[in-house]
């Protein structure tokens, strides 16, 4: 029997986990992409791009196409996307569960300021001006157009179309891994006093975080959204393991 698995991805996590399942050889793999990036990484199975028009939607979509497992493999801040699949699970009696990577511990050294979106953000920054290092995405930016008179270094995957409103911003396009090195080189040329960013969690973006702590500069994080409880695993091999155990180990080839 194979067992069909929808991957709601976006992350290299999911990315990880659809070439290691299907390695096995087994499974039938569909990975669902939200298309808000403009050139994603190539993926290793069939690749389903766009919405399914909330909960009901992705709900009937699973009975359509006959889906065994539900994996939400999405970026921790997507709530409202987790908070769908829980939704949609529910309704379609398939079951679900969840990559979900460790957010950052603050250790000693680190100097945070936890907020819960952009406007909080921008009364942290306070209003004397301040070179400010926006990792953010093209939904979180516009907010910072409030504080003109901070300058910005904005790194993205994709462009910031429009450009901030502001006098003083410089654009970097790249995608992570960025290794910490090339991070703390980056905050002093730029000459940052603060960094605005999320707790993503995970290695691929920890360099920003672990730079600011050797140069003492401040970090502003955007608190991680409440996401639904459904069963879930805090990495690529232990979900490995979890659809193991659900849909039963891989047959051994040639015994």
């Amino acid at each position: 029997m194979t067992h069909r698995i929808l991957i709601l991805g976006g992350t290299t996590e999911a990315r990880q986990l659809a070439a290691k399942l299907a390695a096995r050889g087994d499974l039938d793999l569909t990975l669902s992409m939200a298309g808000r990036t403009e050139n994603p990484v190539a993926q290793p199975v069939p690749v389903r791009t766009g919405g399914f028009g909330g909960a009901q939607g992705l709900a009937d979509w699973l009975a359509e196409h006959g889906t065994d497992l539900l994996i939400d493999a999405t970026h921790p801040y997507a709530g409202r996307i987790s908070a769908n699949a829980a939704e949609a699970a529910r309704i379609s009696g398939v079951p679900i569960l969840a990559l979900r990577r460790p957010g950052w511990e603050q250790v000693d050294g680190d100097r945070w300021t936890l907020v819960e979106d952009g406007e909080q953000a921008v009364a942290a920054l306070g209003e004397t001006p301040r070179r400010v290092f926006l990792a953010l995405g093209r939904q979180e930016v516009a907010a910072f157009e409030t504080a003109p008179q901070h300058a910005y270094v904005i790194r993205s995957v994709d462009p910031i179309e429009p450009p901030l409103g502001v006098p003083d911003a410089t654009y970097i396009l790249a995608r992570g891994p960025f290794a910490e090195t090339d991070e703390r080189a980056l905050l002093e040329a730029q000459r940052i006093d603060v960094i605005v960013g999320k707790n993503s969690g995970g290695q691929a973006t920890y360099g920003k975080i672990a730079a600011a702590r050797q140069l003492g500069v401040e970090v502003i994080l955007f608190r991680r959204p409440p996401l639904p409880e459904v069963l879930s695993a805090p990495s690529v091999s232990a979900m490995a393991e979890m659809v193991d155990h659900f849909v039963g180990p891989a047959e051994k080839r040639g015994v």
